[in-house]
């Protein structure tokens, strides 16, 4: 079996610069004319090894050197085809009437115990009920958080069609599901997810709907038992998924070296936290803990904060409480939730409609890389710009400064629209309060998160309240987009 499987990587080597490779073809040139089903599987098993995709017609091409591209516009919805495969999993093991009576019940009182435990701080215990409570009510907006977070790096042309993934903690597999949709149809995933618990089931049944050109295995293992750097080819990974697990672990800064670790020279880690000001505040102090440091055995590979956050003076890092997260429009709302909600007893004192239906957007990121390269490569003149480190020095006065965007207006109804922005050089919160909108200014309501920004003439102001500095934007300020 050794030699007949050598023999079809042989042949698949030689064809794949003449012509697309096609099993019925390769089974003639193989000792024993394997059946064709018998060199398709092969080839599958291979596919990642050779760089070949799958195409609808059964052949395989090379896998092509295009990067690929960011996303044009929102995530609407979770797709149906996901979303039909959890509720059949949901039906083998609750039964037809999943979302009713003592099942529904079950689902609904866990939903609500996790998301308590959650707020409280306290952990929780991951079993079958909590893996499906989990799906059922965060499997929507992790599945669409990770491609937002994704065209940070599509953007620069940083991900390849090519793609060796590593997914710590992956959970019921939201994020997984989001980067293979996120992924044109003819790129080619080697996905590796770690999870040790129930969820790895959902986790297999829905990985089964993305397509033949995804390769996935799970491990079953704890993560601080696997050897990270193992896994795969040896040749480290592109990507490595950290989502919503690290504030679950007892060490997850050694988790995160041990992740970092095994990228490849040109990989990104994207470490993912909801975007409650605890889970927030200790994903970006992570992040801070690990930018400078080295990993690798004897590489002395120096970890790069690439974004969202921005380091514009070069001899600066941020130190304020880092609380920043991007919010996104809603998705639709997809049936099983809608199912669940709706189905609860009319008698429940604690439901308000809407309780099991989950489908907002907000999330905090971090993308760390190996090899130097920042999404923003922008260095300051002191010269030039105010830095927000001696804003002090300021208050009062009209200053010219350069920040990025990190937030979505955090103002309530009515009031002034209210901006976190950073230049990576603060020790306290800094915030962007626009006054008075002219065309001028504008540029502050319409840049994206993450985007940097000048402002020229904004003033400088203390917030006894809020310990923070407020920078007012009014009509004497000129605010631009500088990419």
């Amino acid at each position: 079996m050794t030699d007949q499987r050598e023999a079809i990587r042989s042949n698949a080597k030689y064809l794949r610069n003449v012509r697309p490779i096609d099993p019925e073809e390769i089974c003639d040139y193989v000792e024993g004319s394997p059946h064709p089903a018998v060199v398709r599987q092969h080839l599958r098993e291979d596919a990642v090894s050779l760089g070949l995709r799958e195409r609808e017609d059964g052949t395989f091409v090379p896998v092509g050197d295009e990067p690929v591209g960011p996303r044009r516009g929102p995530v609407e919805r979770f797709p149906d085809r996901y979303g039909e495969r959890l509720e059949d999993l949901l039906v083998e093991r609750y039964g037809v009437d999943w979302h009713r009576d003592g099942t529904g019940q079950l689902l609904r009182s866990t939903i609500r115990r996790f998301k308590s435990r959650y707020l409280e701080g306290r952990p929780v215990e991951y079993d079958e009920d909590v893996a499906a409570g989990y799906a059922i009510y965060h499997l929507p907006g992790y599945y669409a958080a990770v491609q937002y977070a994704l065209d940070d790096l599509a953007e620069r042309g940083l991900l390849g069609r090519e793609l060796r993934v590593l997914d710590v903690g992956a959970g019921v597999g939201g994020p997984a599901l989001g980067l293979c949709d996120f992924l044109p149809d003819d790129a080619v995933v080697d996905y590796h997810a770690i999870e040790p618990g129930a969820a790895a089931e959902i986790l297999e049944g829905l990985l089964a709907e993305t397509g033949r050109n995804v390769h996935p295995t799970i491990h079953r293992d704890p993560v601080e038992d696997v050897d990270l750097g193992a896994l795969g080819d040896g040749e480290g990974f592109d990507l490595v998924l950290a989502c919503n697990v690290l504030s679950e672990l007892a060490d997850p800064e050694a988790v995160a070296r041990s992740a970092l670790g095994a990228l490849a020279p040109d990989g990104t880690l994207l470490a993912m936290a909801p975007a409650d000001k605890n889970t927030s505040v200790e994903l970006r102090a992570l992040e801070r803990e690990l930018e400078g440091t080295t990993v690798g055995d004897g590489a002395d590979r120096e970890v790069t904060v690439y974004g969202p956050t921005v380091r514009l003076w070069p001899d600066a890092t941020p130190t304020d409480r880092g609380w920043s997260f991007d919010a996104r429009p809603d998705l639709a709302v997809p049936s099983f939730q809608r199912r669940l909600d709706e189905a609860t007893p009319a008698d429940d004192p604690d439901h308000a409609p809407g309780e099991f239906v989950n489908v907002d957007v907000q999330f905090s990121y971090s993308l760390l890389r190996l090899d130097g390269k920042r999404r923003i490569e922008i260095a300051l003149e002191t010269s030039d710009w105010a830095r927000m480190a001696e804003t002090e020095r300021h208050v009062t006065n009209r200053i010219d400064l350069a920040a990025a965007k990190l937030s979505r207006s955090l103002s309530a109804d009515g009031a002034n629209p209210l901006f976190k922005i950073s230049d990576g050089s603060e020790t306290v919160d800094h915030y962007a309060v626009l006054t008075r909108e002219s065309a001028l200014n504008r540029p502050l309501l319409e840049a994206d998160y993450g985007e940097v920004l000048t402002f020229e003439g904004v003033l400088a102001l203390w917030n006894d309240d809020e310990e923070a500095y407020n920078l007012v934007v009014d009509e004497e300020t000129i605010v631009d987009r500088i990419g």
